[in-house]
């Protein structure tokens, strides 16, 4: 059975700014002997724990038997097993259905993702997030606004922008080195071209797949592309979606309009994007996910 799998770490899925201090200020040592003297204080939720509480809520609403989970969160830590006890204890305090982890001791986490089959990380470790889309495993770094606890009843409602994260960033290398005329040139003569899938694409599609199990009233995931393009560049990006088999609930083509309170409006769970500008304004109001791809990071 086809299964989302979204990997999570440690410090994504809880509050762990304390935690990591002592390991700055005061080394390992001391940060084991922190976490192991706390492990029956439960950590507080980090910024992705809204999302996380509302992906794992899906496999109820499909009414799917223990086992035949159509989505699953693995947590990887870069923790060792030992320091990683209290982030165990933890989820089973905030009864959290997530029974798999890989503990790492201070080593990258890449090495499992493939083996767990994960479609998306999330972290606060930029370079752990730059390994998974080197590996072609969608990923973000993960910051948000001051946690507060999710409507877990309500829908799972996902933004994403287009270019460098559901699409390749080969048009916005073009608005990049040759601007906005160029651009707009290019995406009029390419408008019946789909553009090549970004780091997103499959994400998406997973995303898609979990929709349609659902009835066209009942689904409880919303998805909505909300980018800096406008008219006529749109056309590219409909005809795009449309190859690809695959429907957005809603899109939002902004211009240089603030990303930020449309996605306030929209109620975005999270929000992905390339550029460190526009997740700085939009993590103020939703959980945002930077991914460092494209023209925009290098």
């Amino acid at each position: 059975m086809n299964k989302l799998v979204v990997a999570i770490s440690s410090s994504a899925l809880f509050d762990l700014k304390e935690s990591d201090r002592v390991y700055r200020e005061e080394g390992v040592d001391a940060y084991a002997a922190y976490q192991i003297s706390r492990e029956d204080e439960p950590l507080a939720p980090g910024d992705a724990f809204p999302l996380v509480e509302k992906l794992l809520r899906i496999n109820d609403l499909l009414g799917v038997a223990q086992g035949q989970e159509r989505v699953d969160v693995i947590l990887l830590s870069r923790n060792s097993a030992d320091t990683g006890l209290r982030v165990f204890n933890s989820i089973e305090h905030h009864n959290l259905p997530i029974i798999r982890a890989a503990f790492t001791g201070g080593r990258p986490p890449y090495r499992y993702m493939e083996p767990f089959a994960c479609q998306l990380f999330l972290s606060t470790h930029q370079q752990d997030v730059k390994d998974a889309l080197g590996r072609g495993v969608a990923a973000a770094s993960i910051v948000g606004p001051p946690y507060q606890a999710a409507v877990t009843e309500g829908e799972l409602r996902i933004a994403f922008d287009g270019d460098a994260v559901l699409f390749s960033d080969h048009a916005e290398r073009i608005y990049q080195e040759q601007g906005l005329e160029a651009f707009t040139a290019n995406e009029q003569a390419k408008a019946d071209d789909p553009l090549p899938g970004g780091p997103f694409k499959g994400f998406l599609e997973e995303l898609h797949k979990l929709q349609k199990e659902f009835g066209p009233d009942k689904c409880p995931i919303r998805t909505a592309l909300v980018t800096a393009r406008s008219a006529p560049s749109h056309e590219r990006v409909v005809k795009t979606l449309r190859s690809w088999k695959v429907k957005l609930d809603e899109s939002l083509f902004l211009g240089e309009l603030t990303k930020a309170d449309f996605l306030e409006s929209f109620g975005a769970d999270i929000f992905f994007d390339d550029q460190a500008k526009h997740c700085l304004a939009a993590s103020k109001v939703v959980a945002t996910g930077h991914v460092p791809h494209g023209v925009v990071n290098e």
